[in-house]
């Protein structure tokens, strides 16, 4: 059973957290743990409508709930998924600023050497956010901008969304369908 924390926050982008959590929901050897921030909620409502993320999730946090389990090192987890992961979500774990759930329990994945993927949605990027960005991956979490990658020759924007979050969950070496490896030319 892998357990895994995803953190939804408020940047653009939220079809790729849905689509992670929607992924991870039909997966029986799986267990998700969520947490979203205020700005994510906001930013869903004007991106993916209404989605009902709890029904998507095995657990449910609330955000100020910094004394959650998923709080601990001692929550055994495999890591922890930030998508769609804000400058200022990004910024606040770089320099461990720990005032909300997703940021403490990013901080606590970090530091039990666990493996933490930021889907960083912004652009474009001025020194300030590189800086923080830079900071986040010195100290050991992987940056994965959500660049489309055109050589999988998609024909639509749910292609574009599933390789994203295929290529997240190969960090976790969770197998999935969502696209085919490149074979070479």
């Amino acid at each position: 059973m892998k357990r895994i924390i995803v953190g939804m926050s408020g940047a653009s982008g939220q079809i790729y957290g849905v689509r992670l959590l929607e992924v991870l929901s039909e997966m029986e050897d799986v267990e998700t743990h969520l947490v979203v921030s205020p700005s994510a909620r906001k930013n869903m409502e004007v991106e993916t409508g209404d989605v009902d993320l709890e029904s998507l999730a095995t657990h449910v946090y609330e955000y100020s709930d910094v004394g959650a389990r998923i709080a601990s090192g001692s929550f055994p987890c495999d890591g922890m998924i930030i998508s769609p992961c804000s400058i200022k979500m990004a910024s606040s774990i770089a320099y461990s600023i720990t005032d909300n759930l997703i940021a403490r329990s990013a901080d606590v994945v970090l530091k039990q050497k666990k493996t933490l993927v930021a889907v960083v949605r912004e652009t474009p990027l001025h020194v300030g956010h590189l800086r923080s960005l830079t900071r986040l991956a010195e100290i050991g979490a992987v940056i994965f901008p959500p660049v489309p990658a055109f050589y999988i020759k998609p024909s639509s924007i749910d292609d574009i969304v599933n390789h994203t979050v295929g290529r997240v969950l190969d960090f976790f070496e969770i197998e999935h369908e969502l696209y085919s490896p490149w074979e070479g030319i």
